[in-house]
């Protein structure tokens, strides 16, 4: 085995313990489409007009689901054991200021 296979090797093993923690959520989820290893949320107070920090940052999986919505995305919480899981459908709205991606899922006010 070389050290490439050997790394590759590991990170699959990775994704399929990770795989196996986002099914215990959610048994629908199927694969993992994406990871980013370290994100944090922060919402957006319109009265304040700034971005205040949450109490949520981790992991981020973007996967595909067997049953609808088809596709989806979690923070793994390193905070606390309440993670965040949004569903993506036609109602999320997503703007890319890199670094940061922004959403708006329905519940948002306007």
């Amino acid at each position: 085995m070389t050290a490439t296979s050997a790394g590759s090797s590991l990170v699959a093993k990775g994704l399929d313990i990770s795989l196996a923690a986002l099914q215990r959520q959610d048994p629908y989820i199927d694969n993992i489409v994406d990871v980013a290893s370290q994100v944090a949320l922060y919402t957006y107070n319109n009265r304040a007009n700034e971005w205040e920090k949450t109490e949520v940052e981790g992991t981020l999986f973007i996967y595909t689901r067997l049953a609808s919505p088809r596709h989806g995305f979690t923070i793994m919480n390193r905070l606390s054991m309440e993670n965040l899981t949004e569903p993506i459908t036609k109602d999320l709205d997503f703007q890319l200021q890199d670094p940061f991606l922004l959403y708006r899922n329905a519940r948002c006010k306007e």
